[in-house]
């Protein structure tokens, strides 16, 4: 028995006027189909006229059996990281070119939320990553970099997993990955491509001094500690998030775990990562049809 979708929750990108269109098309779609629609407070001031609710997002992810976020991979990682403790699943709408995350178009949304709701869709769950910095816990769905800030030199640091020591490092920092965040900046960094479904994370350093320091993938569930050698040194450190969240370090270490409730995405019943993968990294751009078997 497909899940009902009765009540949906809009998001859109902030600080962007460009959603507007989009927001009220799906507003009157939801509405004429008699879901009860909730329009994320900060949307909804900069959609006029839209005859939705106007709702707080700790109000959406109570209240919502759906959330769908217009905007691209940005907009759905903030969304990710304020409703993952809800378990709201959310679709993403992506108002520029394909997305890792937000993977449906705007002249396919329609049609795919009629799938949707009569039960052909796909749903996954991905985890984030949890960092506690300061005795403070911030959560991350793609990764969680130390890095210097400001400086020309680098700085080092320890690593250790599940309490066992692995190294020390000199280096630009370090990024620590979910699979979801190893298309992003680890991808950059060298690390490798991880399979969403992998229970596993990535520890890429960045531009080491040693390049014996290579990416080293564990398991999902381990807890992985990041303590810098120089306390002295942390004014020019920093904790960032999804590259949206950055954070002073005052004390000398990062703790980071598997956060408690993972994030699940709904998307079309015809949904391949792979060919997500050839379309936004260029490859097999010779031959994009595939071969009969």
């Amino acid at each position: 028995m497909p899940q009902k979708f009765h009540t949906i929750g809009l998001i859109g990108k902030h600080g962007e006027v460009s959603p507007r269109e989009t927001i009220l098309e799906l507003g009157r779609f939801l509405l004429g189909r008699g879901h009860r629609v909730l329009l994320e407070e900060s949307t909804a001031s900069r959609v006029p006229n839209h005859k939705m609710i106007a709702a707080s997002l700790d109000e959406l992810g109570v209240e919502s059996d759906l959330a769908i976020v217009v905007g691209g991979d940005g907009t759905l990682l903030h969304t990710a990281r304020s409703l993952a403790d809800y378990e709201v699943p959310l679709l993403g709408i992506n108002l520029g070119r394909l997305g890792f995350l937000a993977d449906v178009s705007p002249k396919d949304m329609l049609t795919t939320l009629e799938q949707i709701f009569s039960g052909e869709y796909r749903e996954e769950s991905r985890f984030l990553l949890s960092a506690e910095i300061d005795g403070v816990h911030h959560t991350a769905f793609n990764d969680v970099v130390v890095h210097k800030w400001n400086i020309a030199r680098m700085i080092e640091f320890e690593t250790y997993i599940d309490g066992s020591f692995v190294n020390v490092q000199r280096s630009d920092g370090i990024i620590i990955s979910t699979p979801t965040g190893s298309t992003a900046y680890a991808l950059s960094g060298g690390g490798p491509l991880l399979h969403t479904d992998l229970n596993a994370t990535l520890l890429v350093p960045i531009c080491p001094h040693t390049l014996s320091n290579r990416p080293i993938v564990v398991d999902g569930d381990s807890e992985i500690e990041i303590v810098v050698c120089d306390p002295a040194e942390n004014i020019h450190l920093r904790v960032t998030c999804d590259g949206q969240t950055s954070l002073p370090l005052k004390g000398d270490r990062v703790i980071i775990r598997k956060h408690t409730n993972p994030v699940r995405l709904i998307h079309p019943i015809n949904h391949d990562h792979f060919y997500i993968l050839r379309t936004k990294l260029g490859w097999s751009e010779h031959n994009t049809t595939p071969r009969d078997k």
